[in-house]
């Protein structure tokens, strides 16, 4: 198992934490991960940190699939890998309807088709194997639409970028999570619980099969997972209740919330309903404090270090292959690389 460091979304104001970086790095951690929602965006940040890193793959954990054109997703991932030193690992996620729409100004219409047809172009670039041609639902290459002037002309790209690029897909419902396993090379859910790893487990098989029998020796199950290390489990179980409040609670509209959906699939349908109807009635605190103990401790590891090694043997009965750890603190850090490096 190799650990990852996410760094989640920015606040109010930008800042890389770069010294909690650099000592991922020195530890031994395979990847620092960015994140974008409404206000900084994922590939910046990685060219800043590639340039004061010089080992530690840089990941956008995600960029957002309707924010951009495939070929410009694709420019940005070559330009970083070639200045990273092939360094660059391209995670891409659908976002949801909130965001999509009410941020970006574009339908989200259909993900999972839209999904496919962007990474078929995205790894088009990459192969550069002749002039980019595509035409699909979402995407036609050159335009043709009806407004096109009839100019485009089908192009390579002039950086000679990586074939073999990694593209991660961030997935939770059953056919997202197919269609990772089927044409990603890795994946990387939220809220995982290896508890629950059944859940999933059928969709990964259906995606595999699809791919002509591929396998996890070629495919890397990459969660993110809340790390708070304390004397006190219950003050640590406190941390991490409120960003699964904001997630099943609010984010997304009733009956079109994966977050809450997902809660449902691990077996807590009323605890996500109540956490949901309270978040969007305004009263967010209360939400936090519907959170059940037991579902944090499913997906996060909290706790003294000898808490997390015991609840770390769970995570390794499971095929995950990256652990993407959040933690605010060099603590934390440093105590995941001592339990798993």
């Amino acid at each position: 198992m190799r650990l990852g460091l996410t760094l989640g979304y920015s606040g109010a104001q930008m800042q890389l934490d770069v010294e909690r970086i650099r000592e991922a790095e020195r530890l031994g951690y395979h990847i620092v991960w960015t994140a974008e929602s409404y206000g900084s965006d994922a590939a910046t940040p990685l060219a800043w940190l590639g340039a004061l890193t010089g080992r530690i793959k840089l990941g956008t954990g995600i960029m957002q699939i309707p924010a951009r054109s495939p070929a410009n997703t694709a420019m940005t991932a070559m330009t970083l890998d070639q200045l990273s030193g092939g360094r660059m690992v391209l995670g891409l996620g659908m976002s949801g309807p909130q965001v999509v729409e009410g941020w970006h100004g574009v339908a989200y219409g259909k993900p999972l088709l839209r999904t496919r047809e962007y990474v078929a172009v995205c790894r088009a670039i990459f192969a550069r194997e002749a002039p980019l041609q595509f035409s699909g639902t979402y995407y036609q290459i050159p335009y043709k639409g009806s407004d096109a002037t009839g100019l485009g002309k089908p192009l390579k790209s002039i950086v000679h970028g990586r074939k073999d690029l990694p593209i991660y897909l961030a997935a939770i419902g059953p056919k997202n999570v197919a269609l990772a396993a089927e044409i990603a090379d890795g994946w990387i859910p939220v809220f995982f619980s290896p508890a629950r790893y059944k859940v999933f487990q059928g969709s990964l098989q259906d995606g595999f099969a699809k791919a002509g029998g591929k396998d996890f020796s070629r495919f890397d199950v990459a969660p993110y997972v809340h790390v708070a290390v304390g004397p006190d489990v219950k003050a640590c179980f406190a941390k991490c209740k409120p960003q699964l409040a904001l997630y099943i609670g609010g984010m997304g509209a009733k009956g079109r919330n994966f977050y809450h959906d997902l809660a449902q699939r691990y077996g807590y349908e009323a605890e996500a309903d109540k956490v949901q109807e309270l978040y969007l009635s305004g009263r967010q605190k209360e939400a936090v404090g519907a959170i059940p103990d037991k579902l944090v401790d499913e997906v996060t590891l909290c706790g003294p270090k000898e808490r997390i090694r015991e609840r770390l043997a769970e995570w390794k009965t499971v095929p995950v292959t990256t652990l993407n750890v959040s933690s605010d603190s060099i603590e934390g850090i440093r105590t995941m690389a001592e339990l798993v490096l």
